[in-house]
């Protein structure tokens, strides 16, 4: 089941603005978390993230956007739907801190 009636928080809108426009940069553990959270959901929901386009081509926004959006709207129903969505906070707090890393970066705070 979906909800319809979802307005994005100022907390989420934020995190969404704070992401790449390009894809994001990961180390190998990260990538096959992220990468492994979006199939997990893909598979449980039967529903398709980003139709014919590689993991290292999407877009930080779009992927940002796409794991908020999910995670407001989606209602798990099964038990692997349960497990695929308790997955994307995580995600989503792990793209959010990497979009930090990444806006310190280049104001020269970062290493």
């Amino acid at each position: 089941m979906v909800k319809t009636d979802y307005i994005p928080e100022l907390s989420e809108v934020r995190m969404e603005r704070r992401a790449p426009e390009g894809p994001y940069t990961l180390d190998a553990d990260d990538r096959a978390y992220i990468e492994g959270c979006l199939r997990q959901v893909e598979a449980a929901f039967g529903t398709q993230g980003f139709t014919g386009m590689p993991f290292e081509a999407i877009p930080g926004r779009a992927l940002m956007r796409r794991f908020i959006v999910w995670w407001r709207t989606l209602e798990p129903e099964t038990e692997a739907q349960g497990e695929a969505h308790a997955q994307l906070p995580g995600a989503i707090r792990l793209l959010d801190t990497v979009s930090s890393y990444l806006e310190e970066k280049a104001r020269g705070g970062g290493r």
